[in-house]
């Protein structure tokens, strides 16, 4: 019996490591998409929009060993809630991909030679680097059980929040020019993406206090306790 548990441990250990590794693949997806913002390289573009299959084919597959554990090992209290946390955890993963390809499908729309406007690229290019920085904290807040690095997610990502208004504000503004004009709505559909993947960076946070804890609550309540007084 003994050896079965051990077994059990090393395969839960091992399936939480490859579940926060789709991280890493969302990490380089979004790499890419950003790339294909910038450039408008439709071709790339084309390339992330395919290898979304990674990032599904993982969740597929660790969603269903987790199951399995389940299914089969009767997991004590903290296993559980790892477990759970880990499910929701994959489900914001596959969701980050997805937001990468709603991004690289608009791309093509716009054409080779777009009349873009390099202020609103670059608003979109920090955008980017900024939820890029959230996976990161977010894959290390989990790994180390970190909850006070889980909730400061909440603050980094209000400044994604406040980029995607900026870019809103500067969509409005950008002319009469029809082709501007439509690029830029382009643009503010893939600002809408990143802030998503922004959230989700966020939703990830919450798993982490749910799994130190055993306590699910939603950081933003807890970070503006007066609008609850």
């Amino acid at each position: 019996m003994p050896g079965i548990r051990v077994e059990y441990q090393e395969e839960l250990e091992a399936l939480e490591a490859s579940a926060l590794g789709g991280l890493d693949l969302v990490t380089s997806q979004l790499v890419r998409t950003l790339e294909a913002v910038e450039h408008q390289d439709i071709e790339l573009a084309q390339i992330v929009v395919a290898d979304d299959d990674r990032i599904d084919g993982r969740y597929l597959e660790v969603h269903q060993a987790l199951i399995t554990l389940l299914a089969t090992q009767s997991p004590v209290a903290t296993d559980l809630r790892l477990i759970s946390a880990l499910l929701h955890v994959l489900k914001n993963i596959e969701r980050m991909g997805d937001q990468c390809v709603n991004i690289c499908k608009v791309i093509p729309m716009s054409g080779h030679t777009p009349p873009a406007d390099q202020e609103m690229v670059k608003l979109i290019l920090t955008m980017g680097a900024h939820a890029k920085a959230l996976i990161a904290q977010a894959k290390r807040a989990f790994c180390e059980r970190n909850v006070e690095m889980a909730r400061d997610l909440v603050d980094r990502d209000d400044v994604i929040d406040e980029l995607n208004r900026d870019c809103f504000r500067l969509a409005l503004a950008i002319g009469d020019d029809a082709d501007q004009r439509e690029w830029a709505m382009t643009m503010m559909l893939t600002a809408r993406a990143i802030e998503r993947i922004g959230d989700n960076s966020v939703d990830i946070g919450e798993q982490v206090a749910f799994v130190v804890t055993g306590l699910f609550r939603e950081f933003e309540d807890a970070s503006h306790p007066d609008a609850h007084a």
